[in-house]
């Protein structure tokens, strides 16, 4: 894993829910990066509005700040699935980075 990428302090999950909890739905926005590594069939599926509805609405089992200081934010997505979206939190918008599907068992151990 690029050093960047790596999660080096834990933060409390009460604590960025009331971080994110200021901003609205229409401040939390996707990037052309947000996309990129899915194909056609992943692009029907994950839609802005499902990664916007897990930021807004669902409680996350774990997150990080990150070295390159983006948040790791770990959802539950299935029985053996977890959802990691990588979020920049700035003063007037939330941009979601990216997002990946890993393995529960590729969880990091904060």
């Amino acid at each position: 894993m690029a050093k960047g990428h790596r999660i080096e302090k834990r933060i409390e999950v009460k604590t960025f829910l009331e971080i994110i909890k200021e901003y609205t739905e229409e401040q939390i926005v996707t990037t052309q990066h947000t996309f990129f590594r899915l194909n056609e069939e992943e692009r029907k599926i994950f839609k802005e509005s499902v990664l916007k509805e897990y930021l807004s609405a669902k409680i996350p089992v774990l997150v990080g700040i990150q070295h390159n200081r983006n948040y790791a934010v770990f959802y539950y997505y299935s029985k053996n699935e977890a959802l990691r979206l990588i979020i920049d939190i700035q003063p007037n918008k939330i941009e979601i980075v990216t997002f990946y599907i890993i393995d529960k068992s590729e969880m990091p151990k904060l």
